[in-house]
């Protein structure tokens, strides 16, 4: 079963409809963990896929309950043993090839049960979380189907709060609408919009190394970069609207993933929009840690908003990391670390240059704003060469052109990104500013409706026409 397909959508509505047939939170907690066990089934048929997976579950959960018992002693040991055994199921190529299993064996969604199992490890050893984890709610915290392939990272207490609640939370008539709304919104991002982004960008791909004209090439480099940004948007946020519609049709709310990225102004704001959970969650377990251990130990005050800079760098150069076990992966750490650090370093130097207060009314004028967001843009797109392609692609894009052809395509996409982006955002604010008695009319009941049902049709109707296959959630593989 294709997890952006329509049998995984009718599946979630049937998992929904049988855990709403009894409001006691054991009826709901064993529906979610038989159709989480269910849905492991229909993505493997072969039982022995799962054996490491079930070996890395039990390592963490024998980590949680040593540390329940207070053998906080454990703590350092139990991050690194599910961290080691993370990286050995995942095959990091820095590690030596003849200790990894050859056999083949099941990873998918193995790196968003790390994050939780490792969420429960920490905040247990720090004595933080205080609830008792049983094997079956950790189970289900960690296998729930509709957080397991592509997150939403949620925490523990939050999950819990939902799921083993005496009285579920309300689902009347208008929650339903909106969830069904949000699942056509997805599928239509996902089955239409992302397969035609990838449609252009695979044939500026295909164009890029063919003997054209310069002005071809150059507009198939500009359109290669260009579209992936929108195409990994459509793809995971379009699986986000999935997933978080149908665990709240199971009484479960999932935190939001995305904030509409594309309006960020900065490279730093970008990562408050974009993957929300999983900055969050690096925020809360390296940068604050890391942070603090130096400041701890560098006293001076002029020195202390560098080690912001130096801390965000490692951040999300682990961020990058995360995302593949390849080099290339390496160097998408290190553009990520880059952009937010320069960022930081661009904030601390302006402060100091033209003073707090002059720097606040400088970030709130809106061609810096415009020009910021551009720019903001421009930069992601750079780093996904290195999320997408192999070193060969990556030598056989940047070959096809010289730097200075290069740079210009760049200035292209800056300038076009700050001028679109600028027009959307008014257009945005323009069409919510059309006010009704019941508030904005494009978000009445009505509107809604209409917007879903458009959508709905054109899904069905690229997918018809186009009949290819549905296009992979980009982040499932991670």
């Amino acid at each position: 079963m294709d997890t952006a397909s329509i049998q995984f959508v009718v599946f979630g509505l049937g998992a929904a409809l049988v855990s709403n047939l009894n409001r006691s939170h054991a009826w709901r907690s064993t529906v979610l963990l038989l159709t989480s066990i269910i849905f492991l089934a229909l993505l493997a048929h072969n039982p022995m896929v799962f054996l490491p997976l079930i070996g890395f579950l039990l390592l963490g959960y024998a980590a949680l309950a040593l540390l329940s018992r207070g053998w906080s002693k454990t703590l350092v040991w139990s991050i690194l043993a599910v961290t080691f055994a993370y990286v050995w199921l995942k095959k990091y190529t820095f590690l030596p090839e003849g200790i990894f299993l050859h056999s083949p064996y099941f990873t998918l969604g193995l790196s968003y049960i790390f994050f939780r199992v490792l969420h429960l490890v920490i905040e247990t050893g720090d004595g933080n979380e205080k609830r008792h984890v049983g094997l079956g709610a950790y189970l289900i915290y960690t296998l729930n189907f509709t957080t397991l392939v592509s997150g939403p990272i949620q925490r523990y207490d939050e999950f819990a709060r939902d799921q083993f609640a005496e009285q579920p939370i309300p689902l009347g008539p208008r929650v339903i609408g909106l969830q069904l709304e949000r699942i056509v919104r997805g599928f239509f991002k996902i089955n239409a919009l992302a397969m035609l982004l990838l449609a252009a960008h695979q044939d500026a791909m295909a164009q890029i190394s063919q003997p054209l004209p310069l002005s071809l090439k150059l507009f198939a480099a500009f359109r290669l970069a260009l579209l992936y940004p929108f195409f990994v948007y459509a793809s995971f946020s379009g699986y986000m609207d999935i997933v978080i519609a149908l665990a709240r049709l199971l009484r479960v709310r999932l935190p939001e993933n995305f904030d509409r990225p594309f309006s960020a102004s900065s490279f730093l704001d970008f990562w408050n929009r974009w993957h929300i959970t999983l900055s969050v969650w690096v925020k809360t377990y390296v940068y604050n840690p890391l942070l603090v251990a130096l400041m701890r130990r560098i006293s001076s005050a002029a020195l202390q908003p560098f080690l912001g800079v130096f801390c965000f760098f490692a951040t999300f150069f682990l961020v990058g990391v995360w995302h593949g076990r390849t080099s290339e992966f390496v160097i998408f750490g290190v553009l990520l670390g880059a952009g937010v650090s320069i960022n930081k370093l661009w904030q601390v130097w302006l402060v100091r240059a033209i003073g707090r207060t002059s720097y606040k009314g400088l970030a709130e004028n809106p061609v810096y704003i415009a020009f910021g967001r551009g720019l903001t843009f421009t930069w992601f797109a750079v780093t996904c060469f290195w999320f997408w392609a192999s070193w060969k692609q990556i030598g056989q894009v940047f070959d096809a052109l010289g730097v200075a052809q290069w740079l210009g395509v760049w200035l292209a996409i800056w300038i076009c990104a700050t001028s679109v982006l600028a027009l959307w955002e008014w257009l945005h604010n323009s069409l919510l500013s059309i006010k009704t008695p019941d508030g904005p009319l494009l978000a009445n009941r009505h509107a809604r409706v209409v917007y879903a049902t458009a959508l709905g049709l054109i899904a069905l109707i690229v997918t018809i026409l186009l009949n290819q296959p549905v296009p992979d959630v980009v982040y499932r593989n991670f």
